[in-house]
């Protein structure tokens, strides 16, 4: 007689959550709870209420992101009789090597983003990145260049694991007209950013560039959704210089938006599978964005790419694009088109499953 196997136990961390990684660890979840994997997420009890792991069918253990002794005790217990634990971002990977020390359970990290840091802080990230890349059995990397960082910083395994977030739902036509006259763009381009206001997300090129629009007729509105540390400084500047820019905050809807938008703009200094990118692709809304990062192999020939700080060729770019209503058609036939040739969620799902049968030798 041949004995039941035991299901797979894995435990999935996240620290601070971002948009895309959060939403991937709850798509994750979902997926490999449908395989008969037994899941437990640990997380800031805050990312249970806005992705509810516990409607994906896994545990929930609130586990806060301080790596404090209390708080990587509370991970340290989480994890016992794990067969495999998964930890999401820098931050959650330390925190996690630290609850693992002494212990054979293998463990899996998935680098989504990189730290954007200078100086003495550079340095810590740096020590911070070496810690768990080592300690890490395999690294998921969401980019190429991603995957070279993991093993600069001494990676025995690191693998290119482009990771599959929901796609968005293409609004109805009203829906998109009442998006338009919500943010006052009725007989005026739309353009739309968004992204955390901090600075190596570029805002301040961007509004450079907007400066420049002003010369534009009709004059496009440029909405920028999103909260940080930035956004005092540029809710002055924007009335200081009369720039047409509104800042509208961190939305539940930017589906919608976006859906509305005549142009999306992404001027980061960095980034990996940019969700904004993402979507704007998936709903057909041409992209001008810098080629930074794993934005030109997440894009392809679908979107315009400038250079990083270039408010000159940025402001051109949409300008001309603005101008050019058959080129807009043709970039959103091709977004389309780019999105999907993208992994799927179950493709996504079935690799990181064949990445922890392999670490705990199951078939």
């Amino acid at each position: 007689m041949s004995s039941t196997p035991v299901p797979l136990n894995a435990v999935l961390v996240l620290g601070g959550g971002s948009a895309g990684s959060s939403a991937h660890v709850r798509s994750l979840a979902a997926g490999l709870v449908e395989r008969g994997v037994r899941v437990t997420v640990c997380a800031p009890a805050a990312l249970e209420r806005s992705y509810d792991f516990i409607g994906a069918g896994a545990r929930f253990v609130p586990v806060p992101r301080r790596s404090d002794p209390a708080a990587v005790a509370a991970l340290r217990a989480a994890c016992a009789g794990a067969g495999v634990v998964h930890a999401h971002g820098l931050n959650a990977a330390v925190r996690t090597t630290l609850a693992l020390s002494g212990q054979r359970t293998p463990l899996v990290v998935t680098w989504h983003t990189r730290a954007h840091t200078e100086g003495a802080r550079d340095h810590l990230v740096r020590l911070m990145e070496r810690r768990a890349a080592r300690a890490a059995a395999v690294v998921l990397a969401t980019s190429s260049d991603l995957v070279d960082r993991a093993r600069s910083r001494g990676a025995r395994d690191a693998r290119l694991a482009p990771v599959a977030v929901p796609s968005p739902r293409l609004p109805a036509d009203d829906a998109q007209s009442k998006a338009r006259a919500e943010l006052g763009a009725v007989d005026r381009p739309l353009l739309m950013a968004v992204g955390s206001l901090v600075a190596h997300r570029g805002y301040g090129t961007l509004l450079d560039a907007a400066a420049r629009w002003r010369s534009l007729d009709p004059l496009p509105l440029l909405v920028i959704a999103g909260e940080g540390r930035e956004r005092g400084a540029m809710q002055r500047r924007i009335e200081a210089e009369a720039l047409p820019v509104r800042l509208i905050g961190s939305r539940d809807d930017i589906a919608e938006l976006l859906a509305a938008a005549d142009v999306a703009v992404l001027p980061s200094r960095w980034e990996a599978r940019s969700l904004l990118a993402q979507e704007a692709l998936r709903l057909g809304v041409p992209l001008v964005a810098t080629a930074v990062g794993g934005v030109p192999e997440l894009v392809g020939d679908a979107a315009e790419l400038v250079p990083y700080g270039d408010a000159g060729a940025l402001a051109e770019r949409v300008a001309s694009l603005l101008a050019d209503p058959e080129r807009r058609r043709r970039l959103a036939a091709a977004g389309r088109a780019q999105a999907a040739g993208w992994p799927t969620e179950d493709e996504t799902v079935a690799q990181v499953l064949s990445v922890y049968d392999e670490l705990t030798h199951r078939s």
